[in-house]
């Protein structure tokens, strides 16, 4: 997740009572996790835009007076949103000074350290929205923003009791239960925003047709998931998340299936070789076009091309 608003060197944040110092807050109760309520925060006038933080950042944030820049794109979020920051992710603000809104909502701060040697250190990971962009923020319903709530209000009150030889376990398993209902709602999302999904669907289509039919395919080789998600302006993350949801298939899967497409059109309507067709389609090594042809359709090239004769 990287939305920088100017060129400005961004302000690193390594520790937790860092944070708690630059925004006016009380010394956490634990050092390395904190449950924040929005309304607490002080923002200052002249703070820095960019940020880096060196912890992991969960927010359910309310009437946000405040913009978010992506690429060429700004976004006003006045609805229940969540984002989530890995360390050393770089973002931006730009707090609006003309509006006066009542901020509300949490904010959950883990430190890598708080979750060494558990299993959620590898697996935390895993969780792609931790790469998306500030346009693919999860926006949350009223019922779903109750339960994300409770979770981190049981965190907080994990950590203000008597901390205990339990306590680790006990918060770990609540961010893991917040995390599987992120996952959760994101599908919910995929699903239910149907209308700027499918265009997305579609930009995919057009995107993947336009490169096969140009000499790009020949001179660069196949198009990568990174290529397609900045072309169609989202994050890699995001376009996977979007895609398995809603066709099955992970964005690699979808460039190998235009990429057979094309194969089977030059194999089955052109008399080129297959090391021809395997140049064309951007393949250094024709074996490797085999290869992947045979794992595609379970037959040789030639084996398909065979089949039309």
């Amino acid at each position: 997740m990287i939305y920088i608003m100017n060129n400005k060197q961004p302000y690193r944040i390594k520790t937790i009572s860092e944070f708690h110092r630059l925004r006016g807050l009380p010394k956490p109760e634990h050092p390395l996790i904190s449950v924040i309520n929005v309304e607490a925060i002080n923002h200052l006038d002249n703070e820095p835009a960019n940020f880096v933080f060196d912890f992991y950042s969960i927010s359910l944030k309310r009437n946000c007076d405040a913009k978010f820049r992506y690429g060429q794109q700004q976004y006003d979020f006045d609805e229940g949103v969540m984002f989530f920051i890995a360390p050393n992710q770089v973002f931006g603000i730009e707090h609006n000074k003309d509006t006066e809104l009542k901020r509300s909502g949490w904010m959950l701060l883990i430190h890598p350290d708080f979750l060494w040697n558990t299993p959620l250190a590898k697996t935390i990971k895993q969780y792609e929205y931790f790469g998306y962009s500030v346009h693919e923020a999860l926006f949350l319903s009223e019922k779903e923003e109750v339960i994300i709530i409770n979770i981190m209000q049981n965190v907080q009150q994990e950590y203000h009791s008597n901390i205990d030889k339990f306590s680790q376990d006990i918060i770990i398993a609540q961010v893991e239960l917040l995390l599987n209902y992120a996952d959760r709602f994101y599908h919910r999302q995929f699903i239910t925003r149907k209308i700027s999904n499918h265009h997305i669907l579609d930009r995919l289509e057009d995107t993947l047709t336009n490169y096969f039919n140009s000499e790009d395919l020949a001179k660069q080789g196949l198009p990568t998931v990174q290529y397609i998600a900045d072309t169609l302006n989202v994050s890699p993350g995001y376009l996977s998340g979007l895609l398995k949801t809603l066709t099955g298939q992970s964005t690699q899967q979808h460039i190998h299936e235009k990429l057979m497409e094309k194969a089977k059109e030059k194999l089955s309507t052109t008399s080129l070789s297959v090391s021809e067709i395997a140049y064309e389609l951007g393949f250094e090594h024709s074996q490797s076009f085999s290869k992947l042809f045979k794992t595609k359709t379970n037959l040789s090239p030639l084996e398909f091309r065979a089949s039309f004769n």
